[in-house]
């Protein structure tokens, strides 16, 4: 029953939040401006979250958070009847990306200890706020600074935070995430239209989430140009300070060094055979053959979070544009947050 009351109430929030995106600010009420407010103050504190990035995130959660999804998705997991404290370390490289963790510990019927990372401080308390206003049930959830007295954790960090974190936590029940990205497979068929969507998996956020795609392979005839033309829609990204010192950073390094690269001005594509690719790079690899790209991937796993490619390829793979829309089914690192949770 209790947590029946905690999915209408989160349901509720996700109506509110779909409400508030519609509402033009000069028809804001008191709790509007609040929420307005809070999303301008988290830009200040972390330029990166842009009102933008903030607004799309959102969007994505409040088309998430239905009563149908949320019964859908809990229907597989059992709630605990013997409450334990969950830490969850979260992470802030884009905004919101901790909220799929602690509403897991919470439907769990476990308690969540909170520690908020320093670059995403603002959004989640008013959003857990919202929700308990929303549930008849009580929300077991505390904001922490340090951890202490839990049970089991579940954190995320780069690869070297992730040593000490698994050396730190070796004694309890946790999930340990580590630096991951995504790549993309194209056909060499794919439309203006296709192409523009792979834009999307590319360049929202900035290309600072792990869902982002940071590697493409593309066929051998396949002409770059192609590319450029239909990323187009994001030109205006080399407008924010911090994109654009890395970007000229990167071209900077490229010239001295006298790499071949290509570039329209926004974002460069280098031949290279390295997974990740530092911020306003995409690293690409002509294939002759798909059979090249499924050894790439498996000898890769661990590191790829998604791959996003055309049906046909006959790879485990997402459509083009649907990197930045997991539901609530997708985990991080692909480890069933729920199940872990109905066994600590």
């Amino acid at each position: 029953m209790n947590r029946e009351k905690q999915i209408s109430g989160l349901a509720q929030l996700g109506f509110y939040i779909n409400k508030f995106l519609e509402v033009k600010p000069e028809n804001y009420n008191e709790i509007d401006e609040k929420f307005a407010a809070l999303l301008r103050k988290s830009e200040i504190e972390n330029s990166w979250f842009t009102q933008e990035s903030q607004r799309f995130a959102l969007k994505q959660w409040a088309d998430l958070l239905t009563e149908e999804n949320l019964n859908h998705w809990l229907s597989k997991y059992k709630p605990s009847h013997d409450s334990k404290k969950v830490g969850l370390i979260l992470a802030g490289n884009i905004p919101m990306v901790g909220f799929h963790d602690v509403i897991s510990v919470i439907l769990s019927q476990h308690i969540a200890l909170i520690k908020l990372s320093s670059k995403d401080r603002t959004i989640l308390p008013f959003l857990l706020n919202k929700w308990q206003e929303f549930s008849e049930a009580e929300l077991q959830y505390e904001f922490v600074e340090k951890l202490q007295d839990f049970d089991a954790v579940i954190a995320t960090g780069s690869n070297n935070t992730a040593r000490y974190l698994e050396y730190y936590f070796k004694n309890h029940l946790s999930i340990i995430r580590k630096n991951r990205t995504s790549i993309a497979v194209l056909k060499g068929d794919e439309t203006p239209e296709e192409l523009q969507l792979l834009a999307e998996d590319i360049f929202r956020y900035y290309g600072l989430g792990c869902r982002n795609v940071t590697r493409l392979f593309i066929p051998q005839d396949f002409v770059i140009d192609g590319l450029f033309e239909n990323f187009l829609n994001f030109k205006e990204i080399i407008n924010h300070n911090k994109y654009a010192n890395n970007y000229e950073y990167n071209r900077a390094i490229y010239l001295l060094n006298q790499e071949r690269f290509w570039d329209n001005n926004f974002v460069m594509l280098k031949e290279d055979e390295a997974l990740f690719s530092p911020l306003s790079v995409i690293n690409f690899t002509r294939y002759k053959n798909i059979d090249e790209v499924k050894s790439f991937i498996n000898e890769n796993e661990e590191n790829i979070q998604a791959i996003v490619a055309k049906p046909e390829l006959g790879l485990d793979s997402i459509a083009l544009g649907e990197a930045q829309n997991p539901d609530l089914e997708t985990y991080a690192d692909h480890v069933d947050t729920m199940q872990f949770l109905e066994v600590i």
